[in-house]
């Protein structure tokens, strides 16, 4: 555990050194707002629901599986897993994470930077997450946006640093303190394999890219933000 957050602040030292220039990588778009976290939410509603009482085989053409990517090329199937949940409980959770967190996120960025963010830290977890199985054998089937949702809720985080969040309704929690609460469940969750089916490994680079997009494209270091 100390060897760990050691490792941690050591990395922190490392970007403090992080030069933030400009260049293509953070060019701004011009600010709209267009509830795209509304839209999102529907489509994934409503892709449930073909899924599952429409066409049951749109869950295995959506879905991330590792067999299917290397040996049918279904390379699509990095993003729409985004879209795609193994159950109602499954879909409300991530529903309802997406919409406590998305709209101010996309109020404060724009909804082409919020778009662009979603799909991007979604894509690359899934990416990411595809090498992980891959390398380590596992060739499970990944689904849900909780790659995506992990991103969004540590920018959440970054952007509204004093925000207090209400645990089940009931014990407040300051959005940094409940990210950094959430990746150790999430590290300590893979490491001992808790959990069953969740894709912790997904989660945690969700929130890696998220972290790294604070730095690389919007040119915020998310640990200042925090206050640590």
């Amino acid at each position: 555990m100390f060897s760990l957050v050691l490792s941690l602040l050591t990395i922190r030292e490392l970007f403090d050194y992080f030069p933030l220039m400009n260049s293509i990588l953070n060019r701004k778009f011009r600010y709209t707002y267009s509830n795209a976290s509304l839209v999102l939410i529907v489509i994934n509603c409503v892709v449930y629901f073909l899924s599952y009482f429409v066409f049951p085989r749109l869950m295995s053409i959506l879905a991330l599986n590792p067999l299917s990517i290397i040996y049918g090329h279904s390379y699509w199937q990095f993003i729409t897993y985004m879209f795609v949940h193994g159950g109602i409980w499954h879909l409300f959770s991530n529903m309802l994470g997406l919409f406590i967190f998305g709209p101010p996120v996309e109020r404060s960025i724009g909804t082409r930077e919020f778009v662009l963010f979603y799909f991007l830290t979604g894509t690359l977890s899934g990416i990411a997450s595809f090498f992980s199985y891959y390398l380590t054998g596992t060739f499970a089937v990944l689904i849900g946006a909780s790659g995506a949702l992990y991103a969004v809720m540590l920018l959440f985080s970054v952007l509204y640093p004093r925000a207090v969040i209400f645990i089940f309704g009931i014990l407040p929690v300051r959005a940094p303190v409940l990210v950094i609460i959430y990746f150790f469940l999430e590290l300590f969750s893979q490491m001992g394999s808790y959990g069953g089916s969740i894709a912790h490994m997904t989660h945690l680079f969700g929130l890696l890219f998220a972290f790294l997009y604070c730095i690389i494209r919007m040119r915020i270091k998310p640990w200042r933000e925090w206050g640590l």
